[in-house]
């Protein structure tokens, strides 16, 4: 009897189980962010377009498109990634300079490319995921030195430099906070000494952040705000004492799912960086806690899938998108608590934006085809 032809796949772990807590996990932070991006952005949409479900109904396809699209990624072996490292910091820094050239300039910013003017891209969103398979496949080459402070840290941590150059000249802080917080968790994890990350932090690092805010007068005044909102309540205070009011009158159990207040044009552009506040709002403080709990398992189940990965790269890609995540839904709810001072941070599966969703679903794939490594180990 004639054997049959082995069938070649193109992942080594397309039949192997994924982790389903993983992927309940993110459907219900998608459905849940679905619904409260409809709740928040109905008087905007309306008061805008005439159409209450116009940011919805954008948000739904580029979250349908998504899912697809993680569902592919995660049959597709991880590793294959790491023949292409190098090319991510060059993809990276050709991203971030076309940004500057090609970009388009909103509230003082030029973050965006806009292919028409329904559909846009923020490429920091991609670089954000480039960089971190960058860092994955040279933390990996580089592993034997990581350990010394000038061919370990040094080397590695001026890497970033031109990428957090040209993310300052859009400008856009928020996102090379994240980037500089991923990578160095990364580095770490790999094999850097912390104590290199404290010291340099602290002579090089808070200095220039100093230097940033106080040289930078709008920087300088939302750490003012931040500090007294109250002080300037109807002009840059504004936005965070109405978070502040939305997250307050919501109580233990909240208003009800579409019975906000703050949302009816108090809160600007609710439903972007400060969805949290209406979540808060309407679904209470119940309704937060079931929230971060969601967050906390992702993490979780990020942090178990790196442990068990069947190699260095994929240990260090699993942590860095679980990083990703983590470093934002941070920021984002410091933000609108008014525990930090305010940076524009989108809160992920939640805020508002189609091509960042869909990038952020492409992650999950990568993260799932790691699962499936992890259950094969």
């Amino acid at each position: 009897m004639a054997k049959k032809k082995k069938e070649k796949s193109f992942s080594s772990f397309l039949n192997n189980p994924i982790d389903f807590t993983l992927i309940i996990t993110i459907l219900l932070l998608l459905s849940i962010g679905l619904i409260m991006l409809l709740s928040a952005s109905s008087p905007s949409a309306l008061s805008e377009s005439g159409n209450s479900y116009s940011y919805f109904s954008k948000q739904l396809i580029f979250a349908i498109l998504g899912i697809i699209a993680m569902m592919i990624i995660s049959k597709i072996d991880y590793r294959f990634y790491q023949k292409f490292y190098k090319h991510a910091w060059w993809i990276a820094l050709i991203l971030l300079a076309l940004v500057l050239i090609a970009g388009r300039t909103i509230n003082g910013a030029k973050r965006w490319i806009y292919f028409t003017e329904t559909l846009s891209i923020q490429p920091s969103e991609l670089v954000k995921m480039l960089m971190i398979i960058f860092y994955a496949g040279i933390l990996v080459k580089n592993r034997d030195e990581l350990n010394k402070y000038g061919k370990g840290f040094i080397k590695h941590i001026l890497m970033l430099a031109p990428i957090i150059g040209l993310l300052l000249l859009e400008p856009h802080f928020s996102a090379s906070i994240v980037i500089i917080g991923i990578c160095s968790i990364m580095m770490i994890i790999a094999g850097c000494k912390f104590w290199h990350f404290l010291a340099t932090g602290l002579a090089v690092g808070v200095p220039a952040i100093v230097a940033l805010v106080a040289f930078s007068p709008y920087r300088l005044q939302r750490v003012v705000t931040f500090l007294d909102p109250w002080k300037d309540a109807t002009g840059d205070g504004w936005q965070v004492i109405q978070s502040l009011y939305a997250i307050g009158s919501g109580g233990l159990f909240g208003a009800g799912l579409g019975e906000s207040k703050q949302k009816f044009l108090y809160i600007p552009e609710p439903h972007n960086d400060f969805i949290f506040s209406i979540l808060g709002e309407e679904l209470g403080f119940i309704g937060c806690a079931i929230v971060l709990i969601l967050f906390a398992v992702f993490i979780w189940r990020g942090v178990l899938i790196a442990m068990k990965a069947p190699d260095m790269f994929g240990s260090l890609l699993a942590i860095g998108i679980t990083a990703l995540v983590g470093i934002q839904v941070i920021i984002n709810v410091a933000v609108v608590t008014s525990s930090m001072p305010a940076t524009g941070m989108p809160l992920p599966f939640f805020s508002y934006g189609g091509t960042a969703l869909f990038i952020l679903l492409c992650e999950m794939g990568v993260l799932l085809n790691i699962s499936r490594a992890s259950a094969k180990k």
